[in-house]
């Protein structure tokens, strides 16, 4: 698929980025061509239900009137505490349309998470799913709130009124450079910041994913992950979207369910965690569905290992895996693996995207050779323009329009960009240093295992040592058995020095990322 012509622009004041020309103007213009182009295709699957893109931009139409009728305005915050299901979907639309900000927040966040978020944006409403009431701060606790809507029953509004008939209401105008959403970044190491995602940068990741995925018109995309994540709303909700296409949307990931929708819906691309293709190759029927439509299986949030893309290659040789890297900060991709590349670089993440930037430079802020490692800048019109109400996560974050990323990584002379380790992750054992995802990408190939994140334990003498942390199938317990393994393949220093093996998955933070400070506290006490 050939790149679209591309221009500089000045984007917020201060920055100078290439753009796209030609690009909708926000993303209700977006939705509103996908429904015009095929009113009566499907745009939403959700158990039993079916909604065309007709009766989904007639439910985001009643959404929007509604909520101006109860007197949100432009810009004003609504919070969603929604799972995967079409009430996010029409909450999320009705809200552009109306010009409002949504703030999806994930459900596993508990109320003091729910409160601090409400409180940081001033949240004007939140619609929330009944089971996660516990988790709603009262109008006390958050001086903004004036509308709280529920789906199911509860102590807040019916979800219902909101699709009550109204009159139709002249909608603000909305400008590209207007934030869309905020999706606040997981906070290991603090705080939550609210990522401002702004109508421009939104759009560019769309157009980036259709023209790295090379997705049709019409195309089918499966839901597997938090639809409040950036993944599941931008790489997923979105794109499919942008193309007129259809969203599968899983309550929850369950792998004997996504592979009969997969099949039975004939899904043609999806991105999830790597953990999710082992959880999939698991399945001892795997073989038996009708998976010859699934196009292209994009993946991020870590490495895929070797073992994992060799497993695939074999059981789906027409699927076409593609490594995505970025994040909330940068509206999602900022490079992506060309199509059929994976095996000439299986350990890059791919390509910077047409519309993205990545500068790697050393701790004196200088840019570095080709091949030599650094800390990945990161900037282009997909990058977000900073954190909402936050100046001094904007002073550390951001420099001259590009994000500090803090992922220590390289760019070889091909333009393929590699990701070793997270800055603060890197263990330096005896001066010597271990990159984690070196480590896990060897792990990976042993047989049984399903995830692996590996840290540094300190060490009165060495500084630090290699700690392995393995969940498995059930099948490994054999400590002596995986150093063997990993002394085959690594430098001595990089073997593990201890191994844990987990009964649970790696415990993950709400937006999914592994809690490597958790990990560390069970081997340090």
């Amino acid at each position: 698929m050939p790149v679209p012509a591309m221009r500089h622009e000045v984007r917020y004041g201060e920055r100078i980025v290439r753009c796209f020309i030609d690009r909708p103007g926000n993303m209700d213009e977006m939705f509103r061509s996908a429904v015009q182009r095929a009113p009566d295709r499907i745009a939403l699957v959700f158990e039993e239900q079916r909604v065309t893109y007709r009766e989904l931009d007639a439910r985001a139409e009643l959404v929007a009137r509604n909520l101006v009728h109860a007197g949100f305005r432009k810009g004003d915050r609504l919070a969603l505490l929604l799972g995967n299901g079409l009430e996010f979907v029409y909450s999320i639309l009705g809200a552009a349309r109306a010009g409002l900000i949504s703030v999806p927040m994930n459900i596993r966040q508990k109320l003091p998470e729910v409160e601090f978020v409400l409180n940081q944006c001033t949240a004007s409403g939140i619609i929330y799913d009944a089971e996660y009431e516990a988790n709603v701060p009262t109008a006390e606790a958050v001086g903004s709130l004036r509308h709280a809507y529920v789906v199911g029953d509860g102590r807040g509004e019916p979800f219902g009124d909101l699709f009550g008939e109204r009159p139709a209401v002249a909608f603000p105008d909305v400008a590209e450079e207007d934030t869309y959403c905020l999706l606040y970044t997981s906070g290991t190491t603090g705080k939550p910041k609210g990522a401002m995602l702004t109508h421009v940068s939104t759009i560019h990741t769309l157009l980036h994913y259709q023209l790295g995925f090379a997705i049709a018109e019409g195309d089918i995309a499966m839901l597997a992950v938090p639809a409040s994540h950036v993944t599941g709303l931008v790489a997923i909700i979105l794109t499919a979207m942008r193309v007129a296409g259809c969203t599968v949307i899983q309550r929850a990931f369950k792998a004997r369910q996504f592979l009969e929708l997969a099949s039975r819906e004939k899904i043609n691309f999806t991105v999830v965690v790597p953990a999710i293709y082992n959880l999939l190759l698991l399945d001892p029927d795997f073989m038996q569905f009708d998976l010859s439509n699934w196009k292209v299986a994009g993946f991020g949030g870590a490495a895929m290992p070797e073992a994992t893309i060799e497993r695939l290659a074999a059981a789906l040789p027409n699927l076409t895996l593609c490594n995505v890297y970025g994040s909330t900060e940068t509206s999602s991709p900022v490079t992506m693996m060309p199509l059929g590349d994976i095996t000439k670089a299986p350990s890059s993440v791919g390509k910077v995207l047409p519309c993205a930037d990545i500068i790697v430079v050393d701790d004196e802020g200088r840019e570095v050779p080709p091949g030599q490692s650094g800390e990945l800048l990161i900037g282009g019109a997909v990058v977000v323009p900073g954190y909402w109400d936050n100046p001094a996560g904007n002073k550390a974050g951001f420099v001259m329009g590009y994000w500090v990323s803090g992922d220590i990584g390289s760019k070889d002379e091909q333009g393929y960009v590699y990701v070793f380790d997270r800055k603060k992750d890197m263990i330096n054992r005896a001066g010597f240093k271990v990159y984690c995802i070196e480590v896990e990408s060897t792990l990976a190939h042993i047989p049984g295992l399903v995830e692996s994140a590996v840290v540094g334990k300190p060490d009165p003498i060495l500084g630090e040592r290699v700690h392995a942390f393995i969940y498995s199938d059930g099948s490994l317990s054999d400590e002596a058995a995986v150093k063997h393994f990993c002394a085959e393949r690594l430098s001595d220093y990089k073997v593990p020095d201890g191994v844990t093996f987990l009964k649970e998955p790696l415990p993950r933070n709400a937006n999914g990322k592994v809690l490597k400070n958790a990990l560390r506290a069970l081997i340090t006490g």
